[in-house]
Parts: C-alpha cells; structure tokens; sequence
C-alpha cells in the first residue's frame, strides 16, 4: 500500500507504550500531530553533543501530511522520499523486514543469488586445499558471489533523510534485516524501535586476513556516516534469532554474517546515544572507522554515550578513533561463558572519557581487559565500578598489560550532561529503563 494512502488509520490509545485500536478511522496523523508524545519529543537541552550547537529536533515540526505510519519495507522507503527534506515523522507499526518482496513478505537469501552462485559451490572453489591461503578469492563464483551481494544491498540498505523521526509504535516495533543508513545528513532521531539481524546473505571469504583468514560481511542495523545532530534513544539492537555463536564454521572460521550493531563513522558529529540496550554480539560499535580518516574526522566524531546497557557483547563498546566520545553511566554485562574481548577500544587520535559506569562481570574476570590500546592516546576514566568496588581501570589495565601502558588525561572535561547517577545506582536504573518500549512518554 502506498505511504500516503496509509496516512487513514484507526486512531489509537496510548496506554504506556502499547496501543488499543478504537472502531473509528480518520486520520491518523491529524490525532498524532494533536496528541503530545514520544514521536513529538525533542533532544532535551543539555543532554549530550547532539545538544551542542543548535538543537536536534528530528521532525517535531511536522504538518499532519508528514506523519507516516508504516507497516513494511516498501512504504517505509515511501514515506521518506514523498516527504524528502522536510519534517517529517514515520512510525514504525508492527514488524518491518529489510529482506522482502514488494508485499512486505519475507524472503529468503535464495532470492538474490545470481550468476549460477550457491554456498556450497563457493566452498567448493575457495576452499584453502583448493585455492589456497595466499590470494583472496577470483573467478565466476566471486563475481556471481559479488553480484548477488549487489542485489541484497539495494534491499537492505535504507536512507534516512534529514528532519527524520522515525519511531516505533507500542512495545513490540521492529525492524529486521534493514541496514539504516544516516548518511551525509542532519537533525535525525531514532526511537523506540528493536533492530534486529542485519545479516548478510553473501560473506566474502579472504584467507589472507589475519593468520586463520576470515569470512568478512557487510551491513550494520544503524550507521551514521557523515551526519551531524543525531538523537538515538530507547532502542534495543542485537542479532535476534540468528546470534554469532550459533553460526556455522568454514575453513575453520565461524561463518561471520553480521558486521556492527550500530556505527558512528566518517566525519559524523553531533550525536547522543541514550537509553538504548545493545546486546548479544561481536563488533558492536565504531565511533571512526579508520586510522587514516583523520583529514575528514579531525574535530568531529564528538558522541556521548550515556545510560545504554551493554549485555554480552565482544568487543568495540566502543572502539573510538580520533572525536571526543562522553561515556557516562553505562551498564556494562558480560554473562558466564559469553565471548569477550573488551569493552573501550582507544584508538588513534581518541580523546575518550569514561566515567561514572558500571560494570558486572563473573568471577575470575581479567579487569586489565575492560580497555584496549590501539593506538598511542590517553583517556580520562574516573569513578568507574566493577561488581559494586570503585576501580581504576588504568592502573588495572596497565598492570595487567605492561607491555600496552595507557596514559590519563582525555584534555577535555565534558559539560553536556543532564544528570549524573551515581555508579552503584546504575545496573539497576539503566537495566529497568534502556531499551525499546520503555521511553518516557510512550
């Protein structure tokens, strides 16, 4: 159904964040843009870098013909092109899958194979005993691979355009297998939403990469790249029903279909990433993605992360090249048997100050690998807590990991912040609060 005929809906009650349909249909972007709500909620003053230097408002100022509700792929990409660069406000109703055909029906990773490529022909021809370990991948079954790649990245990757809140409706609204991709614009939001299982359906094998090779794949369930005055609040990510350590080994690696859950990449300034939980994952977030990107990322990249729960997750929680990243008051789990690699990945040019969060981990924990150096920067981490204790997580990280010291001093003391919540408080406050469904307001 086109987005603009989807503008007649029945009027819902807010009860919380769920919905109760009433028998009577008028328009339903006339009663949104009267009634007071999450999806006419501004970044409040103060509250993070997407506060700095004007304000974020996404599409509060919408007129009721820029008020979209959306149940599929197909209107959702509808919705923001008939609207372009003007306020407008999309909620998100029930489930939308990135991979589906023009009816909004899910498909299968069937559909976009081209040029004769299967996965089981693919092993076949780059298998090491075959094609080696010297030379990535060539020939028909890459470029068929390559090909049908092509075709899912049309479906998958979805632009966001600027003056843009996108909002989910009630506690359940998801978006499966899309890749948002904020991308060289500005005054965005992103609320109340599960993002769910960006996967790619064709992983490049390269056995070149590092000593084993690896199976490298595209897509992140949100990117900002190159986009400044980003407000993200209240959104659960993770990989769903399709988790890294249930994926399968080839060549001795695990299958890799996922790549981050959520990046903050080239030249991107100007963003607050509140109340979101992100979980159940590998790479999870880069603030700049590379070590050679300075010329476009010097005096940007500036984030604050501020009372997300971070459950189970690898590594890059984030990992922050050059930009001066607030990380204040997060939740920071890793269960029993969970992969970990560590939390604060300090790279090039970094100026990242950690402070005020909380982390629980198992017994027998390695404390000295909550941080990691990448590259020669220092770092401010106060008053950070370990299973309730105050702990230095410098002077933890460079005992423990002599050879990689760590210096203190991020040169900057950040000022954006609304509150402060002590630490100890945190795991509590943050692990009843973050996520989707549960936004102020709803």
């Amino acid at each position: 159904m086109p987005a603009r005929m989807r503008h007649v809906r029945a009027i819902a009650v807010v009860m919380g964040c769920a919905s109760l349909a009433l028998a009577v249909t008028l328009p339903a972007q006339a009663a949104a843009h009267h009634r007071k709500g999450i999806e006419r909620e501004v970044l409040p003053a103060g509250d993070g870098w997407a506060a700095a230097e004007g304000s974020t408002t996404g599409g509060a100022g919408a007129t009721p013909d820029h008020v979209y509700t959306v149940s599929d792929r197909a209107e959702l990409i509808a919705a923001f092109e008939e609207a372009g660069d003007a306020p407008k406000i999309i909620r998100i109703d029930g489930t939308v899958h990135g991979n589906s055909d023009a009816a909004g029906t899910p498909i299968g990773c069937e559909a976009y194979q081209r040029d004769g490529y299967t996965l089981e022909k693919y092993l076949a021809a780059y298998d090491p005993a075959v094609w080696g370990r010297d030379e990535v991948p060539a020939g028909p079954l890459e470029d068929a691979r390559a090909a049908s790649a092509k075709l899912q990245a049309a479906a998958v990757n979805v632009n966001v355009p600027s003056n843009t809140t996108l909002v989910g409706v009630g506690e359940d609204a998801t978006i499966i297998g899309a890749s948002l991709q904020v991308k060289n614009v500005s005054n965005v939001i992103v609320r109340n939403i599960s993002f769910e299982d960006t996967y790619d359906c064709f992983p490049q094998w390269d056995p070149t990469d590092g000593d084993n090779g690896a199976w490298n794949s595209e897509y992140d369930n949100l990117v900002v790249y190159g986009s400044s005055h980003v407000w993200v609040d209240h959104n659960t990510f993770s990989d769903g029903d399709r988790p890294d350590a249930d994926q399968p080994h080839y060549f001795g690696r695990v299958y890799q279909q996922h790549d981050g859950l959520f990046d903050i990449v080239r030249g991107a300034d100007l963003v607050t990433v509140s109340w979101n939980v992100l979980k159940d994952h590998d790479k999870t977030m880069l603030i700049g993605n590379s070590d050679g990107a300075g010329a476009s990322d010097r005096g940007k990249l500036r984030v604050t992360l501020h009372h997300n729960l971070f459950q189970d997750v690898k590594e890059r929680a984030p990992r922050v090249r050059f930009g001066q990243v607030d990380s204040y008051n997060n939740h920071f789990v890793a269960t029993e048997g969970a992969a970990y690699g560590y939390t604060y990945g300090i790279g090039a040019e970094s100026a990242l100050v950690a402070e005020h969060n909380a982390f629980t981990v198992p017994a027998g924990f390695d404390k000295a690998t909550i941080l990691k150096k990448w590259s020669e920067s220092s770092l401010t981490a106060e008053n950070n807590y370990v299973n309730g204790r105050k702990t230095d997580l410098i002077a933890v990280h460079n005992a423990g990991v002599p050879a990689e010291q760590l210096t203190e001093g991020a040169g900057w003391t950040p000022t954006l912040r609304t509150k402060t919540d002590s630490p100890r408080a945190v795991p509590g406050l943050v692990d009843r609060k973050a996520g989707a469904g549960k936004a102020p307001g709803c």
